[in-house]
């Protein structure tokens, strides 16, 4: 049975409140990870406490165990000038600091970044099956 300190197996499929599919784990390895360890979301570490090999089940976490709402002040312009010159909408940037962000806009002034996570503000929906517990 998966409880803290095991190391887990699963499969999964993400999906958000309008049914798209952000990630899966179905046609390649499993997610592994140490239940209770802190290196998945909270709300997938607390499904998958409790099931035994074999297991599947479906479950929601809502956007506050996830990733967090969105935060608008995560969005922010910088100066074209101190941005490389090729960037375009839809591309990510590292900041020095290690943080990174997509670029959501690119004026002649000013390029406008998100660095909120790209699920963060979503409520997610994971269908999952435990397939080995160490």
């Amino acid at each position: 049975m998966a409880q803290d300190g095991s190391t887990v197996d699963v499969h999964y499929t993400g999906t958000l409140d309008n049914g798209e599919q952000f990630d899966s784990s179905i046609g390649s390895e499993p997610l592994t990870f140490v239940v209770g360890s802190g290196q998945v979301i909270k709300g997938f570490d607390e499904a998958v406490r409790g099931m035994t090999i074999g297991d599947k089940k479906t479950f929601r976490i809502e956007a506050e165990e996830a990733y967090g709402p969105r935060q608008e002040d995560l969005v922010f312009d910088i100066p074209k000038a101190s941005a490389p010159a090729d960037l375009e909408t839809g591309d990510y940037v590292r900041f020095s600091n290690g943080a990174s962000a997509v670029v959501v806009e690119v004026t002649t002034d000013h390029i406008k970044v998100d660095a909120n996570h790209p699920l963060a503000g979503q409520a997610l929906t994971f269908a999952i099956e435990l397939v080995a517990v160490r």
